[in-house]
């Protein structure tokens, strides 16, 4: 009898994975909540799959959620290459169909919005959107749409999220505008710039990039666990303890804000005993790109 499918089992990260599904379905369902109570009764979106949903339901009628389902579809796509594969792509499914198919679900028993102020339709809706975004992106999922293409580009770049939305949304509010009025693609732009803030303070602050130290006893599966698993370049030299007058390695790399629970998981796990510090830097720019990693690996 084959044991090593049950050893696996026996040994996987039971807590984790359910605290992460978890965190992924209050997103989608916070996001499915958001579009019926501060997007679609006002016609104000930001951008991306849920405003172009918005646009296309008001020529033909379409459910909104099934809408943003099939406009979904290419993006996960582009997700499944750049953003982790397999791993990515049953995440990313789970938060796309509980978000899309909910929103549908959801709109008999939810009210037709909350109030008619669209000042606070747009504060409102960017503050839950980007709450909502900020967990499905903290547990390693997204919820489709353009959010896959700024977190791409996020990670070749560097650049905060706030910023990227702003660039792939741009388009489809001006294109709210030319529809539903140029008031409206105000508050729309209003509600995006939200909406980012909120995203990237609820993923891990308000920096764009994080600095990692790691002095530890185990350098080298450390790096080697960096390097596979999250494609960071890392950097190794020799210090010792003045106290203990012991020898070790300190590590350091640069981050993306999103993965900074990964490291600190990675290096518990190998190394329960090293000592982490995760500062914050404005930019970093040359060094080992992930693509170069990928073609060692």
């Amino acid at each position: 009898m084959n044991r090593k499918p049950l050893e696996s089992l026996k040994h996987f990260d039971w807590p984790s994975t359910l605290q992460s599904y978890l965190l992924l379905t209050l997103g989608a369902l916070l996001l499915a909540v958001n579009v019926n109570l501060f997007l679609a009764p006002p016609d104000i979106a930001p951008g991306g799959v849920s405003g172009s949903a918005l646009v296309i339901n008001h020529f033909t009628g379409w459910p909104i959620g099934l809408t943003m389902l099939a406009l979904n579809l290419p993006l996960i796509a582009v997700g499944f290459r750049y953003l982790g594969r397999f791993q990515f792509l049953s995440k990313t499914l789970y938060v796309v169909l509980i978000y899309n198919v909910g929103t549908d679900l959801l709109r008999p028993w939810l009210p037709n919005g909350i109030t008619h102020d669209l000042v606070l339709n747009a504060i409102c809706g960017g503050a839950l959107g980007g709450i909502a975004t900020g967990l499905v992106y903290r547990s390693g999922g997204t919820s489709a749409g353009s959010g896959i293409i700024s977190r791409v580009l996020q990670i070749k770049t560097g650049i905060p999220l706030s910023q990227m939305y702003l660039f792939t949304d741009g388009a489809i509010i001006f294109v709210e505008g030319l529809v539903f009025g140029w008031d409206k693609a105000l508050y729309s732009l209003i509600m995006l710039f939200l909406w980012g803030l909120a995203t990237d303070y609820t993923l891990e602050g308000p920096s764009v990039v994080r600095t990692v130290f790691v002095v530890t006893e185990q350098a080298g599966e450390v790096s080697h666990a960096l390097l596979t698993r999250l494609q960071v370049g890392v950097t190794a030299w020799s210090g010792q303890g003045m106290f203990t007058e012991a020898e070790r390695k300190v590590l350091f790399c640069t981050i993306n804000r999103p993965d900074v629970n990964a490291v600190r998981a990675i290096v518990t796990e190998i190394d329960p005993d090293a000592f982490v510090v995760i500062g914050q830097g404005h930019q970093a720019s040359g060094g080992v790109l992930r693509s170069d990693i990928r073609k060692l690996r």
